[in-house]
């Protein structure tokens, strides 16, 4: 089988290291990778979001399957590009198709489908500009901490948490007044919910479901969660609070009313649900749904596989995923991002990076990277990924922090407290 990965990424660099252990995979072609992903497969010059780029792509290398790893791609209906064209509509793509995608792609459809379905999540409502002033008296009715969302994909900043009535009023406004573009011309104020996050994960056809190791990303670039939200810092799986009951509460009140949701409103998921869950009280809430793996979970949750990663894949692909087996490693990964100076904000790029022949009992995703040359140099915000196994948390936490210290890059930067609050 040839396989084709859509993404630069951390996350995609896991899949193909994963991938490549399969016996069942000829070729791995990664559109448009980074220096990491050049040790796995092919990397293409294309733009997953110019999806007849990627047509290309697909039709020269001959690919068999294609997995979408970002959700761009996936909320501007790659998926349904495939299923219409007559050249490719063969092709199975593990990604939902754009109705589905909409789970990620707007916050507000997320609501209303976990309301029909009677799935666990915080008390809302949704405003536009028409009703601006509406909002600000329903703002003003809730108790802080104020929690703002903008409706469409922002980027990874479009969720805003304040404790001042002023502040939020005025960032409400902000929002309606286009600081997110189109993607906040809808805003969702929901309660707040006071608890740990965690993020669950499974891979469906759309009939059945595999479950994948759970994690617990942290998402703000300062130790003690202080400071700007990032695409993640680092991650630990598995969670150690989510325990054999919490996890039945899981796939009973939520993963198994939303794969059902779904099929019974007619739409056929095909790919990755990433719920992001908040813990409160041992109760498990939905805060968000992802269409896809998140980064830099995947590269906790994906080195936990034991099994055949693309039996699961092709298990999606040829809708018998109920006849696939998975298995876990119970031991612990975690994973360490070294960030560029100056990210989330301006950064730089361009940086030689060092140390990445020193590095041992460990594997480093990378996420923000290119080579020139024989040097590979960052491309990015987020930069390293340093992933690492060990039969406890102190352990794994031990040798990704151990292999991290063998690496840089001028201006580089990572957390020193990930998972120390577990």
């Amino acid at each position: 089988m040839n396989i084709l990965i859509l993404g630069s990424g951390g996350r995609e660099h896991a899949i193909a290291w994963k991938l490549s252990q399969s016996k069942k995979v000829s070729k791995l072609f990664i559109g448009p990778g980074n220096a990491g992903t050049t040790s796995f497969g092919v990397n293409l010059k294309l733009d997953p979001e110019k999806f007849e780029e990627v047509k290309s792509a697909v039709l020269h290398n001959k690919i068999d399957i294609v997995i979408v790893g970002p959700e761009a791609p996936l909320v501007k209906g790659i998926h349904d590009f495939f299923l219409d064209d007559k050249e490719l509509n063969n092709v199975p793509v593990i990604g939902p198709v754009k109705a589905a995608a909409l789970l990620e792609g707007s916050k507000d459809f997320a609501k209303e489908f976990m309301t029909r379905n009677n799935i666990p999540t915080a008390a809302y409502r949704t405003f536009d500009n028409a009703t601006r002033k509406d909002a600000i008296h329903f703002l003003k009715k809730q108790k802080p901490p104020f929690v703002l969302k903008a409706d469409g994909l922002a980027a990874g900043k479009g969720v805003v948490i304040l404790n001042d009535f002023e502040e939020a009023s005025r960032e409400l406004s902000a929002m309606l007044d286009g600081k997110f573009g189109e993607a906040g011309k809808k805003v969702v104020i929901e309660q707040f919910l006071k608890g740990i996050e965690l993020s669950v994960f499974v891979i469906t056809d759309g009939h059945s479901y595999k479950l994948l190791p759970s994690a617990k990303d942290y998402k703000r670039i300062g130790v003690g969660d202080s400071g700007l939200n990032t695409g993640g810092m680092g991650a630990v799986s598995p969670v150690p609070f989510a325990d054999k009951k919490f996890m039945e509460k899981v796939e009973e009140r939520i993963i198994k009313p939303t794969i059902k949701g779904l099929a019974e409103e007619g739409i056929i998921y095909k790919g990755f649900i990433f719920f992001g869950l908040i813990n409160v009280d041992n109760d498990p809430y939905v805060i968000e749904y992802n269409v896809r793996l998140g980064d830099p979970e995947t590269e906790v949750i994906i080195p936990r596989i034991k099994s055949d990663f693309f039996e699961l894949i092709e298990g999606v692909a040829k809708c018998d995923l109920h006849k696939r087996e998975i298995n876990i490693d119970e031991r612990f990964v975690t994973t360490i991002m070294m960030v560029s100076g100056g990210y989330p904000g301006t950064f730089e790029k361009g940086k030689i990076i060092s140390g990445l022949d020193m590095t041992s009992e460990s594997v480093v995703f990378h996420a923000g990277t290119k080579r020139e040359g024989d040097k590979i140099l960052s491309n990015g915000g987020r930069v390293l990924a340093v992933s690492a196994w060990g039969s406890s948390l102190e352990e794994a936490l031990k040798k990704s922090y151990s292999n991290a210290g063998l690496l840089s890059f001028e201006g580089s930067y990572y957390r020193t407290d990930i998972g120390f609050d577990l």
